[in-house]
C-alpha cells in the first residue's frame, strides 16, 4: 500500500507539471517546466536555441495533435504537412519513411530556402505565386514566414499585388481553397456547407466579386481577396488557419471579357439581380450560421449598390461587418486621430475639421459615417457633425493633362436627393451642390482631403497646392488601391505642399526625400491594422454583433499605438512589423467594450483579471507540433 501511495503521489506530481494539451493552431506557451533550488515549482522562460545544430529549434513543450490520417495523406494536407522538417520518429510513426528525402531541414532552414527563392524574383506577381505555392503545401511554414517578415510579405499577398493575382486567378488555379456558392447550391440548402472539412470555423470572408479593389467586376476570380484577407487574419490576428474559410458567392459576371474567356472558372452568365440575388445571400448566411452559429462573417468587395443594403439587413442580427465600409472607416479614423496628434491637436478637435471626401461609394460614405459617429462621441450635435463634411461624387468628365479625361467630381447637394441612398443623403449639402473639387477647396478651405475613387491622379497639383494655401498642415489620404489607382502619390503630396502635409495612402509608397534633405516616411492606411484584431476580439469574447462603438474603440487603440517619434517622422500609422501587437491591443479594446455592453458571453472573471495574457494565449503561433495517429482500439 505504501508503494502504491508513493506511485500515486508521483503521478499526481507529474500531472500537475504537465501543460494543457494544445489543439491545432493554439498558442504555444513560451515557458518550460523547471525544477531547481532557485526555481522550484515555477514556470520560467527559456529562449529558443540560437546556435549550433539546434538553431531555430524550440525548447517549449508542445503537446501532440492526434490526426486521422497517415502516410502520404499527411504530406498532402497543408494543415499538417511539415515537408522536410518531419523528424525520423514521426516518419516511422506516421508511416511515410522513404517518401521524403533523408536529410531533415528544420523550419528555420526551410524558411531561409523559401525567402531566398522569393527574393531572387523581381516580379511581385511571381513572388506571390511562389508564396502561395508554400501556402498550398505547408500552412505552418507559410504563416511563420508571414509572421516573421510581415512588412516584406504583406505587399506580396495583399495590396498592391493581390489585384493582379485576382486577374490571373483562373490561369493560376492549382488547388482548391475556399468554397463557392451559386444559385445551383440552393437546391442543397444548408447541406452544402458540410462539405467544408473543418468543424470549427471562426471567421468567414465572403465576396461576390462585383467590385474587387479598384478593378471592378472580376466575378469568381475575386476569390483571391478572401484568401489574402484570411492570411492576414491568421498571421496578424492570430486566428488559426483551420478556423477560417474564404467564400465566393458566384452570381455570374457582367464583365464581357470574363464571359468570353475560355479559362474563366466562374459562371459565364449575367449577374443575378433583385430578389434572386438577395435570396442567395440569405441562404448563404443561414447555412453557415446553421453549422457555425458563432462565426464572424466579413463582407468584402461588394458593389456599392449592394454593400450598404446587406450591412443594414444583417448588422443587428448576425456577427458581421463590411470591411470596405466599416473597416476602412475605422482605419481612416485612426489615421485622422493620429494626424490631429501630429498637428498638436486633441482628438476632440475632429469636430472642428472641414473634411472633403472624393468618392460617395460604400468606402467613402463608410468613412464619413465613422468620422461622423466619432464627432458625436466627442460631444458634437448631429447637425454640427454633418456640417463638417463635403462629399463629392462622380458627375461627368473633365479634360486633364495630355488630352486625357478625368471623372468630374462634384459636391453632393439636396437637389439630387431623389437619386441618393439614405446614407448618402445624410451628407447632402443644402447649398452649393455641384461645386467641383477645386471650387470646394477654394470656397470652404478643407483641412482634410480623403480619396476613395479608384481614379489615379484625381488629386491634381493645383488642387493640392490650393489646399496647402489655406491650411498649414493639410491631411491628405489617397486611399484607393492598387497603387495605379491612387489619387496621388506620396512624392506628389509632399512636393506640392512643401513637405507640410500629413500623408497616408491605401497602397504602399517609398520614403520621399525633399530637395532640402528632409525625408518623409509615408505610412499605409491599411485595413489590416483593424480587421484582424477586431475579428480576434469578437470571436474570443463571444459577441453577437459588431457595434459601432467596437469600431470606434478599435480605431482609438490603433491611433494610440503610434509613438511620438513615429509622428515626428510623418507617420500616422505604426510600423507593419508591429501588426501582431497592434492586433492584440485592438482585440483587447473590443473585448473591453463587449464586456461593458454585456456582449462578452465567453469572458469570465479570471479572463478579465488579465486580458492581455488571455488574448496572447489564444493567438495562433505557427510552430511545428508533434503529430500522432489517432487509432481506435477494439477489444
Amino acid at each position: 500500500m505504501a508503494l502504491i501511495s508513493s506511485l500515486l503521489r508521483q503521478r499526481s506530481s507529474i500531472t500537475r507539471c504537465m501543460p494543457l494539451a494544445t489543439s491545432l493552431g493554439s498558442h504555444a506557451s513560451s515557458l518550460r517546466w523547471m525544477s531547481t533550488k532557485e526555481t522550484s515549482d515555477e514556470w520560467v522562460e527559456e529562449p529558443d536555441e540560437t546556435e549550433g545544430e539546434w538553431l531555430g529549434c524550440t525548447r517549449r513543450f508542445l503537446a501532440p495533435i492526434s490526426v486521422n490520417s497517415r502516410g502520404s495523406e499527411i504530406l498532402n494536407n497543408p494543415l499538417f504537412n511539415k515537408g522536410t522538417a518531419f523528424k525520423l520518429g514521426e516518419r516511422d510513426r506516421l508511416r511515410f519513411r522513404g517518401l521524403l528525402p533523408p536529410r531533415r531541414l528544420n523550419m528555420h532552414r526551410q524558411k531561409e530556402r523559401v525567402l531566398e527563392e522569393i527574393r531572387a524574383e523581381e516580379s511581385m506577381i511571381r513572388k506571390n505565386v511562389l508564396l502561395e505555392d508554400v501556402h498550398d503545401r505547408n500552412e505552418t511554414l507559410y504563416h511563420r514566414i508571414l509572421v516573421d517578415h510581415i512588412e516584406e510579405m504583406a505587399p506580396i499577398i495583399y495590396t498592391p499585388t493581390v489585384g493582379q493575382a485576382c486577374k490571373e486567378f483562373g490561369m493560376r488555379f492549382r488547388r482548391h481553397r475556399g468554397m463557392y456558392f451559386c444559385e445551383a447550391s440552393l437546391i442543397f440548402r444548408k447541406t452544402v456547407v458540410y462539405n467544408w472539412p473543418q468543424k470549427d470555423v471562426h471567421v468567414i470572408v465572403v465576396t461576390d466579386g462585383s467590385r474587387i479593389l479598384g478593378l471592378g467586376d472580376l466575378g469568381a476570380n475575386g476569390m483571391g481577396i478572401p484568401i489574402g484577407k484570411l492570411s492576414l487574419y491568421c498571421a496578424a490576428g492570430g486566428i488559426a488557419p483551420h478556423r477560417v474559410m474564404p467564400v465566393v458567392l458566384d452570381v455570374g459576371t457582367d464583365n464581357p471579357e470574363l464571359i468570353k474567356d475560355p479559362f474563366y472558372l466562374g459562371l459565364q452568365k449575367p449577374r443575378l439581380r433583385g430578389a434572386a440575388y438577395y435570396h442567395l445571400v440569405d441562404e448563404f448566411i443561414q447555412a453557415v450560421r446553421h453549422r457555425w452559429p458563432n462565426v464572424l462573417i466579413q463582407f468584402e468587395d461588394f458593389s456599392s449598390d449592394k454593400a450598404q443594403k446587406l450591412l443594414n439587413k444583417y448588422r443587428d442580427q448576425v456577427l458581421c461587418f463590411n470591411d470596405d465600409i466599416q473597416g476602412t472607416g475605422a482605419t481612416s479614423l485612426a489615421g485622422v486621430l493620429g494626424g490631429l496628434r501630429a498637428k498638436g491637436e486633441h482628438p476632440t478637435a475632429l469636430g472642428d475639421q472641414r473634411i472633403l471626401i472624393a468618392g460617395a461609394g460604400s468606402a467613402g460614405i463608410g468613412v464619413a459615417q465613422v468620422l461622423y459617429q466619432a464627432m458625436i462621441e466627442h460631444g458634437r450635435t448631429e447637425e454640427e457633425a454633418k456640417n463638417c463634411f463635403f462629399i463629392a461624387d462622380e458627375k461627368g468628365y473633365v479634360h486633364a493633362a495630355f488630352l486625357t479625361l478625368l471623372p468630374l467630381y462634384s459636391l453632393l447637394g439636396v437637389e439630387r436627393m431623389g437619386e441618393l441612398s439614405p446614407e448618402q443623403a445624410l451628407f447632402a449639402r443644402k447649398t452649393d451642390g455641384g461645386l467641383s473639387l477645386n471650387e470646394i477647396v477654394n470656397k470652404y478651405k478643407p483641412t482634410m482631403l480623403l480619396g476613395m475613387t479608384a481614379v489615379g491622379g484625381l488629386f491634381t497639383e493645383k488642387l493640392i497646392r490650393d489646399m496647402a494655401k489655406h491650411c498649414d498642415r493639410p491631411i491628405i489620404f489617397p486611399l484607393s488601391n492598387p497603387t495605379t489607382k491612387a489619387e496621388c502619390s506620396a512624392e506628389q503630396a509632399f512636393e506640392w505642399t512643401d513637405g507640410r502635409c500629413i500623408f497616408a495612402s491605401g497602397s504602399p509608397f517609398d520614403p520621399v526625400e525633399m530637395d532640402d534633405g528632409r525625408i518623409f516616411y509615408p505610412t499605409q492606411c491599411n485595413n489590416m491594422f483593424i480587421f484582424p484584431g477586431l475579428g480576434l476580439g469578437v470571436t474570443l469574447c463571444g459577441a453577437k454583433t459588431v457595434s459601432d462603438k467596437m469600431l470606434y474603440v478599435a480605431a482609438e487603440a490603433l491611433a494610440n499605438y503610434v509613438s511620438e517619434d513615429e509622428l515626428a517622422q510623418g507617420k500616422v500609422f505604426p510600423s507593419i512589423k508591429t501588426i501582431r501587437d497592434v492586433s492584440k491591443k485592438v482585440a483587447i479594446a473590443v473585448i473591453e467594450e463587449a464586456i461593458r455592453t454585456g456582449q462578452a458571453s465567453k469572458i469570465n472573471q479570471k479572463h478579465m483579471e488579465d486580458l492581455d495574457a488571455f488574448v496572447s494565449r489564444k493567438m495562433y503561433d505557427p510552430v511545428y507540433v508533434p503529430l500522432i495517429e489517432k487509432r481506435t482500439i477494439e477489444i
